[in-house]
């Protein structure tokens, strides 16, 4: 009988000496998982490191282990000296130590090396395995993947993932797309990995990730096993009072302000059952407030403004990149939404980015094709009426 995904997992991990862990994002569930998978795998006396090239939010800053947070990879590396030996027959190699240098002196039989002979080449970091948290692609680990491709085709993959849209890139997938968060597909990674490997550390730093992933449990995709699971970190003392004062209840000035300012442009459309707002480069300044000062305000913002179904936040993240954070409820799926941009995601949240150098520009894009979708979904007579209005005969209509 072929062995499970979460067998193969094991049995990667405990032949494993040197272990990279990579989050997708830093946001709660990647670097909450990470960070739990990391204390577990140090219990095990494996050699870790977790690299993201992001910096946490302050409200992680709570979180166990978060100052081993690499920002760049390290670790062991061949140092190659390369002799060319066409001309010349070697006879005895050998090295020593001299006031902090190494000599090594290579005896010949024939010939003799001359400098240009010499050449030097470093060796990529060493590392017997990879296991990527949250992410459904590679290309969703950013200039980690971008900067060492060459590491990931060389060291087997462990992806451990929740997304529909995972794409299966690892050499062990384990993915369930019926989890609430990455975490909880952890729990039951680390229960099989050991016994009296779950502490009260580890729970806060999984419960952590599913509370992030869930808004605190509100979001449609809590499942009864997502609950039964967080009790389950409770029992093994996670902090969860702690991790609702940092994650909820602390916001900088700068944060605040920037709420304030994003929120004030709120427009809805109770035909379409929408509502959205932008944000610019030019908020994040004016508050002194970071990117990672936008997240949350999208699920203040739909759980906030009644008779919606979908809510999204534009901002402009980045000079020429626009960013779209998606939250639905009803029947209305986030993750379609998103696909329609080429972004993805889960049908309660999603998220996509695109090439744009007008915000406004880009959301009134932004907002007519999620009101197609809404009135496709909706069947509203109205839409195509304005379609047919707005549609010159000759040309195809969408409807």
């Amino acid at each position: 009988m072929e062995a499970t995904p979460k067998q193969q997992a094991i049995e990667l991990i405990t032949q494993a000496n040197s272990i990279l862990l990579v989050p997708s994002a830093l946001d709660g569930d990647s670097l909450g998982s990470s960070l739990g998978l990391f204390r577990v795998l140090k219990k095990l006396g494996k050699q870790i490191a977790v690299i993201s090239l992001e910096s946490p939010h302050a409200s992680y800053r709570f979180l166990p282990h978060i100052h081993d947070l690499r920002n760049s990879l390290e670790g062991g590396r061949d140092f190659v000296i390369t002799l060319d030996n066409a001309t010349v027959e070697t006879d005895k190699l050998s090295y020593n130590f001299d006031n902090g240098k190494l000599n090594v002196i290579i005896a010949t039989k024939k010939g003799q090396f001359k400098p240009e002979d010499v050449s030097f080449t470093v060796g990529s970091v060493q590392y017997d395995l990879i296991i990527t948290l949250d992410a459904a692609s590679l290309s969703h680990l950013g200039e980690i993947y971008k900067k060492h491709e060459e590491l990931f085709k060389e060291t087997p993959v462990i992806n451990i993932d929740h997304h529909a849209s995972n794409d299966y890139f690892g050499k062990v997938n384990l993915v369930n797309m019926t989890a609430a968060s990455t975490a909880e597909i952890l729990v039951g990674l680390i229960e099989a990995l050991g016994s009296n490997l779950l502490d009260d550390d580890v729970a806060t730093c999984l419960l952590t990730a599913m509370i992030a992933d869930t808004n605190s449990f509100q979001n449609p995709n809590t499942t009864p096993k997502a609950l039964t699971v967080a009790a389950q970190m409770v029992g093994f003392g996670a902090r969860q009072q702690e991790i609702i004062k940092n994650i909820y209840r602390t916001k900088s000035l700068g944060a605040l302000q920037l709420w304030g300012r994003v929120l004030a442009r709120a427009q809805s459309d109770t035909e379409y059952r929408l509502v959205w707002t932008t944000a610019n480069l030019d908020d994040l300044s004016a508050t002194g407030a970071t990117q990672q000062d936008l997240s949350g305000l999208i699920d203040e913002f739909l759980s906030s403004v009644p008779d919606t179904d979908v809510a999204i936040l534009i901002s402009e993240r980045e000079p020429g990149i626009i960013h779209g954070s998606i939250r639905t409820n009803s029947d209305a799926k986030a993750d379609e939404i998103a696909k329609l941009f080429g972004g993805g995601g889960h049908p309660g949240a999603a998220a996509f980015k695109l090439p744009k150098s007008s915000l406004e520009q880009a959301a009134t894009e932004i907002i007519d094709n999620i009101k197609t979708y809404q009135a496709e979904r909706l069947n509203l007579a109205s839409h195509r009426q304005n379609v047919q209005k707005d549609t010159p005969v000759e040309e195809n209509s969408y409807y």
